[in-house]
């Protein structure tokens, strides 16, 4: 290159009127990061993944930006402090500095809670220009292969593959694994942070393949249609460019700290000290392994450096899935989880895995125990909002909503209110064509 990709990128950006840039980047307040939009469903956040910071990485999740505008304009008790044990892309965390409240996030998956870190720090713009300058270069001038990082990868990750199949192209991982590379180089660990998560939010879209809620697929075609290996620096110092200007205009919202926690909210919820607030959705207990969806960016980022690790990160999230090997916990006892557990048992050879209903069981003392620890947490008459999602196994209808409406009076909770969020449809492996319900679940302190 005659110049380097930064410089082609930036040149573009300075060329347009920086009033426009400042606009569709946000601002400072809640209103202006979300343009003063009006949601159409706080139960989804259908539009939020085009907002500042937010589209950084796309990411389907449960609720928009002002169902915590919500929560905290309408909470019983001043709320100073949020916190969300099932943090995801970070939009409770996010949504509460703009609103002048102090986020506080446990996430376990190792990529997103960085991801989340990175969107709520604070940067000086000139250190990550350097950086961004210094880390093309040395990308662009490197000739490394990458041949170390490939040999602790999945062998369906890259050429020659499985099978003739391959997620990454040898020629497209090599020029990945250059920047990852260079961006290790980086001293400050928060500004190689943020390269990082914003490399991978490109790390989809140099694969071969494309991810749904439900995991991954192959692309149609695929095998005709090739990255070219030459686009990826300069991608990456686009995405490097674009997340500048929105970190220059929303430099000045009101809360500008966070705690970010990586790891077993199980194991670390209880420690974040006394919050006002809990707002979060729990995995669904639909047996799906939700660090599936992000594979690729945990293991071509160096996240998951074995097949030891992946299991162990798997264990690490809530008993909702069977998708490794582990000890599930006795299930508590109510009338509606003790009728679905009968009714399971009683189709048990109906059921694609056997272990299911002691996962399901799992599942609910898991969330037992997280009621528990939010009625310590809380104050009097503090609230914890809950969006949950139902399943089915073979026609087996399991109410997540009214289960923990039932376990919440031992933890120390009242039930405010059940509210209708959206239905969902059955996955072919929970069998049944039903629709399932989305439900928010307010609870308070009692």
């Amino acid at each position: 290159m005659s110049t380097t990709a930064f410089d082609a990128i930036t040149t573009g950006y300075r060329r347009l009127p920086s009033r426009a840039i400042l606009k569709d980047a946000g601002g400072s307040s809640f209103a202006e990061w979300t343009s003063g939009r009006s949601a159409d469903a706080l139960s989804t956040n259908a539009g939020a993944d085009a907002l500042p910071f937010q589209r950084w990485h796309r990411f389907k999740e449960a609720f928009s930006p002002e169902l915590i505008a919500d929560a905290v304009r309408s909470s019983p008790v001043p709320v100073r402090r949020l916190a969300d044990p099932f943090g995801g892309s970070g939009t409770s965390a996010l949504a509460a500095q703009f609103l002048g409240v102090q986020p506080v996030t446990i996430e376990v998956n190792p990529f997103l809670a960085d991801l989340i870190a990175a969107k709520l720090a604070n940067y000086r713009v000139p250190a990550l220009l350097t950086a961004l300058s210094r880390v093309t270069r040395k990308a662009s001038r490197s000739r490394r292969s990458g041949s170390s990082i490939i040999r602790m990868l999945p062998d369906t990750f890259i050429e020659p593959g499985v099978k003739d199949r391959w997620l990454f192209d040898l020629s497209v991982a090599a020029e990945v694994f250059r920047l990852r590379q260079a961006i290790e180089e980086e001293s400050d660990p928060a500004v190689a942070r943020l390269l990082r998560v914003l490399l991978g939010g490109l790390i989809v879209g140099f694969s071969n393949a494309v991810v749904s809620g439900k995991g991954r697929r192959y692309r149609s075609s695929w095998k005709e249609r090739r990255v070219d290996p030459k686009c990826v620096i300069p991608m990456f110092a686009n995405a490097v460019a674009g997340a500048i200007v929105e970190i220059t205009a929303c430099a000045m919202r009101p809360v500008r700290t966070a705690t970010v926690l990586q790891g077993d909210s199980r194991a670390l919820f209880a420690g974040v000290g006394p919050i006002d607030q809990i707002v979060c959705s729990p995995p669904y207990p639909n047996s799906f392994d939700y660090t599936d969806v992000y594979n690729m960016e945990l293991w071509m980022l160096g996240y998951l450096k074995s097949s030891r690790g992946n299991a162990s990160l798997r264990r690490s999230t809530l008993s909702s899935h069977v998708q490794v090997s582990r000890d599930f916990d006795q299930a508590p006892r109510t009338r509606t989880l003790d009728k679905a557990l009968r009714a399971l048992n009683q189709v048990a050879d109906e059921l694609w895995d056997a272990r299911i209903p002691a996962m399901v069981g799992a599942y609910f003392s898991d969330l037992q125990k997280l009621l528990q620890v939010s009625a310590q947490l809380l104050p009097p008459k503090g609230q914890a909002w809950f969006v949950v999602g139902d399943s089915q196994y073979a026609n087996v209808h399991v109410q997540v909503a009214n289960i923990l409406a039932e376990l919440a009076p031992a933890a120390g909770l009242r039930v405010e209110r059940i509210a209708p969020f959206r239905s969902m449809r059955v996955s072919p492996q929970q069998s049944g064509r039903h629709m399932l319900s989305e439900d928010l679940v307010v609870f308070s302190r009692t």
